[in-house]
């Protein structure tokens, strides 16, 4: 069906994938069921649910105690049939001796089709049988199927399931369903489309910077596409506005009630979209609901209710009515965990410590350059971010050009409000507050120029011990020497060229370093990786400059523009420099 599996066997094979896993499942091949075959002793009424596979961990994930008894999964997007779904149900009530049996059933027209013909058969067999319609998809509310079930069918599992193990019979577990489902709405969006299992591309193309806004999860595409050029608060707010407008203000057999009853909000991924973005996503959903006055009660980001591959996410509110937060948060044994009550979220102020460094602006009576050096290297890594990314991600992860220049941003910003030296600041900032290794080792190399980098005129005496003594920390903590392509390649032969300025010739000495950086750059494209992430990728980063290197280069390019205005106007263009690595 996808990258791996051929199609009549994918869904089998994830099936039984998923009971060795999980201890507790057993899987019917023909006609093929999942069964909780350590069913909750208190249950009297089992529960049924199912529909097209290409959804997990949906419906299968809540197999077990608290959940569901039986899982019915047809082919991709495909509904299971009514034979498949009449063996889940009839094994579901034998292995407990229930005396009545619950079908769960999204609002598919395979799915009504073949979940009530199975019902007829099961009622047939002396069985009762009750069903329940999630109906929760905004997007497609006032067509002629009425609106979709999707992810919010596992708020009205999940509650029910709870609901079952405390012994209720099969009509009110009916209720309760069609409550649950009734104060329940959904809304999806994606940036790219679901591989198709067939062709192995994308189902739909879409354009950069676009969203399909309302798609469904079997990858149908939504009625609109809109531009997503915001940030995604924005996107966010949109799809909460229209869910809150949507959700009812009263249920069905109880008085109308005011708007902040509170909701259990879901996050979830649509199969494409990591964990960072879904929780990110998620504090987005809790941020913008209390703003607009609605308590989240609730609230679960992940990777609930897929589509396949596809790059997206869904929003589900439901709105709490007295006793559906205890339903919701009661403990499982299912493969999916979801989570309780919404905790606090307390931001946690960081401890005071302090290193016994007085914190100053500048050293007392010294003239300073006033920050132009941090003004200058600002100016320049802006410039140069997307050049040094590519380099990156070439010969490593991709992430260097992002930290420096929010390191080299947040310094900014850290000596305007604390009054550091630019240097101090940049110093102080890598060091404490940008990780990987550019943090720590570009915070060695600003910690032994900052004394330094920002007087005016430059000793070069000084700044070549400067730089001598980062090149021999630099090399210590990382363990790295010149000619292993890192950094050191730029940051030897320019403490070397300060060391041999000769004294008549100081006034372009930070200049004739900085081209001394340049050319050991560049010059890393020929050398093998011997340390760090670029080590790993063999030889895909050779003929590109490392991009620590050509970082170097550019903190000795503004150094010498901020001493060396004349001289330094000569220097070959950073840009030229990183873009040339990146086309070469």
């Amino acid at each position: 069906m996808s990258f791996f599996l051929p199609d009549h066997e994918a869904v089998l094979l994830g099936c039984r994938g998923l009971a060795l896993s999980h201890p507790g499942i057993g899987v019917c091949p023909d006609p093929l069921y999942l069964l909780a075959t350590r069913p909750s002793p208190g249950r009297k009424v089992a529960l049924v649910a199912g529909g097209g596979a290409g959804h997990e961990p949906l419906d299968a994930g809540l197999l077990g105690r608290g959940g569901l008894d039986a899982v019915v999964p047809g082919p991709v997007f495909t509904s299971p049939t009514g034979a498949q779904v009449e063996a889940g149900a009839r094994a579901a009530a034998a292995l407990g001796a229930r005396d009545a049996v619950l079908l769960i059933v999204k609002n598919y027209t395979g799915d009504r089709i073949n979940f009530a013909l199975a019902a007829e058969r099961v009622r047939a067999a002396g069985i009762e049988v009750a069903e329940v319609v999630v109906d929760d998809d905004l997007a497609t509310a006032g067509t002629a199927a009425g609106r979709r079930g999707t992810a919010g069918v596992l708020v009205v599992e999940k509650m029910l399931g709870a609901m079952a193990d405390r012994g209720a019979d099969v009509a009110a577990l009916a209720e309760l369903g069609s409550r649950v489902a009734s104060a329940t709405r959904s809304l999806a969006v994606c940036a790219r489309a679901h591989t198709s299992p067939s062709l192995g591309l994308p189902a739909f193309p879409l354009p950069p910077g676009a969203l399909d806004y309302g798609v469904g999860i079997h990858g149908e595409r939504a009625a609109r596409t809109v531009a997503a050029a915001g940030p995604v608060e924005d996107t966010v707010g949109r799809m909460l506005d229209e869910l809150l407008a949507a959700l009812p203000d009263g249920l069905p057999g109880g008085p109308s009630r005011p708007r902040d009853d509170g909701v259990i909000a879901v996050v979830s991924g649509l199969g494409g979209t990591g964990e960072l973005e879904l929780r990110a996503i998620g504090a987005l959903v809790h941020r913008e609901l209390t703003a607009r006055g609605t308590p989240v009660r609730s609230l679960a980001a992940g990777v609930y209710a897929t589509a396949l591959d596809m790059a997206g996410f869904s929003i589900t509110l439901t709105r709490t009515a007295p006793g559906w937060l205890e339903l919701w948060t009661s403990p499982t044994d299912t493969p999916l965990r979801l989570p309780g009550p919404a905790g606090g979220g307390a931001a946690l102020a960081p401890p005071q410590v302090s290193d016994g460094a007085p914190r100053r602006a500048s050293r007392a009576g010294a003239p300073r350059a006033e920050g132009a050096f941090l003004r200058e290297l600002h100016r320049l890594v802006l410039a140069a971010h997307a050049d040094l990314t590519a380099l990156d991600q070439a010969a490593g992860d991709g992430d260097f050009g992002d930290n420096f220049r929010g390191g080299v941003t947040e310094a900014a910003r850290h000596a305007r409000e604390s009054r550091l030296a630019g240097t101090a600041a940049l110093a102080e900032t890598f060091r404490d507050r940008v990780g990987g290794s550019s943090g720590p080792l570009f915070g060695l190399l600003f910690t032994a120029m900052a004394p330094v980098a920002d007087r005016a005129p430059a000793d070069v005496r000084q700044l070549a011990a400067a730089l001598q003594q980062a090149l021999t920390r630099i090399s210590a903590v990382g363990g790295a020497v010149p000619g292993d392509r890192t950094l050191l390649d730029a940051l030897a032969p320019a403490a070397r060229s300060l060391t041999a300025a000769p004294p008549h010739d100081r006034h372009r000495a930070v200049t004739a370093a900085a081209q001394a950086a340049i050319d050991g750059a560049l010059a890393t494209a020929a050398l093998p990786a011997r340390l760090g992430r670029a080590s790993y990728t063999g030889v895909h980063g050779t003929g590109r400059p490392d991009p620590g290197a050509v970082a170097v280069a550019l903190v000795l390019i503004a150094l010498a523009r901020v001493h060396e205005p004349g001289p330094a106007a000569r220097l070959p263009d950073p840009a030229r420099i990183t873009h040339a690595g990146v086309l070469g």
